[in-house]
């Protein structure tokens, strides 16, 4: 899902591997020893992070290093169905990993996770209850995974563009289907997320398994795809941001970043976002540690570290998506915290739904229907 760049994954995995333990010790993690140092503790001084691109702050990475001693290695992935079959064919031992709330299930289903030891991991209280039970969905109790994000899927729209072609601002997920928009619109290339806007369009669930239904889906992204300028992922806030599109299906959390560069840019145009009333999908990544995991230790460290206050909002002012941190929020400003676009209520957010693993051959299906799609 959802994340900018791909650079940074290279520079963060040199930096990882030529660090030397640059750690001082003189800091405190809670759930380590403090004044310490992995190696000092007798454990490993490293760490195998796999995360999406521009997820987290350089400098949250540097200071995690500095206070424990332990060298990140940071790699990424672009979407939950590339880094699942890397992390379920064990070629690569990754301590910590952060995938979305759907393929977390799908991965304790095929037994690849490892129980969370949070005596490790205090920190965890931090997290507000609301978005513990929001997890349940997928770990139904509470033992594999810590939240780290969470936000919407909404349309992002031009307001200027949408005036100049005579359209209304879109309300719902059936205005991606007006044939005044050809060649306006920015898709997901997202099997799941392409399906939830053509489901959610038509009423149904996004985690159907009715055959019809997804058949109709598939049919209704079909006729839609002459309208469609890109199917993207990264790009559709790029894209928005330069005028090149009327409207794009996007996260949430982008928003702070596109209205600010809206404003530093002094465009004559404003980027609106919208929860369209059919409903959309409410997502939920989270850490998790995989069961092959050969620092599981230190992985708990990170995820402790991550959760703590002062961590999660810095982390949050540079990645710009909604903290489930209950303590990070609490440090924000009035004005932040009153933004709906960035923490809409949760509980206002009628027929939205939290994607869930559907089983391999529903899987085979959506991916088998997508690849119509694609081809058409």
């Amino acid at each position: 899902m959802k994340k900018r760049w791909i650079a940074l994954g290279l520079v963060m995995v040199m930096a990882g591997t030529l660090a030397a333990g640059c750690g001082s010790g003189e800091g405190e993690t809670a759930g380590s020893t403090p004044g310490t140092t992995a190696l000092e503790e007798g454990g490993s001084d490293e760490l195998y992070v796999y995360n999406w691109g521009e997820y987290i702050d350089e400098d949250v990475i540097a200071q995690f290093e500095e206070e424990t001693g332990i060298r990140v290695i940071y790699d990424l992935f672009e979407t939950n169905e590339e880094m699942y079959p890397i992390i379920e064919s064990g070629s690569i031992a990754y301590d910590v990993v952060c995938p979305s709330d759907y393929m977390i299930q799908r991965m304790l289903e095929n037994d690849l996770l490892a129980e969370i030891d949070f005596s490790h991991v205090p920190n965890v209280s931090q997290i507000d209850p609301a978005y513990m039970d929001m997890s349940k969905a997928f770990d139904p109790d509470n033992r594999y995974s810590v939240p780290y994000c969470w936000g919407t899927v909404g349309i992002l729209y031009n307001t200027k563009r949408l005036e100049e072609l005579g359209v209304e601002p879109p309300t719902k997920w059936a205005d991606l289907w007006d044939e005044r928009l050809s060649g306006e619109i920015l898709m997901q290339d997202s099997v799941r997320d392409a399906f939830m806007v053509a489901l959610k369009k038509n009423g149904f669930s996004m985690n159907s398994t009715d055959e019809g239904e997804l058949q109709q889906a598939k049919e209704d992204l079909i006729s839609q795809k002459p309208l469609v300028q890109a199917y993207v992922i990264d790009q559709v806030r790029d894209k928005m941001i330069g005028g090149e599109a009327a409207v794009g299906v996007i996260y949430s959390g982008e928003m702070l970043y596109v209205q600010g560069e809206v404003e530093n840019l002094g465009l004559d145009y404003e980027l609106e976002y919208v929860l369209p009333e059919e409903g959309t999908n409410l997502w939920l990544d989270s850490w998790v540690i995989p069961k092959n995991a050969k620092n599981k230790e230190n992985a708990e460290k990170w995820i402790d570290f991550l959760c703590r206050p002062e961590i999660a909002k810095l982390n949050f002012e540079y990645i710009t998506y909604p903290t489930p941190n209950k303590g990070a929020f609490d440090l924000l400003d009035d004005d932040m915290k009153n933004n709906k676009t960035v923490f809409p209520d949760i509980d206002t957010l009628q027929n939205s739904e939290v994607f869930s693993y559907l089983g391999y051959d529903v899987d085979s299906l959506y991916n088998d229907f997508w690849k119509e799609v694609k081809s058409k």
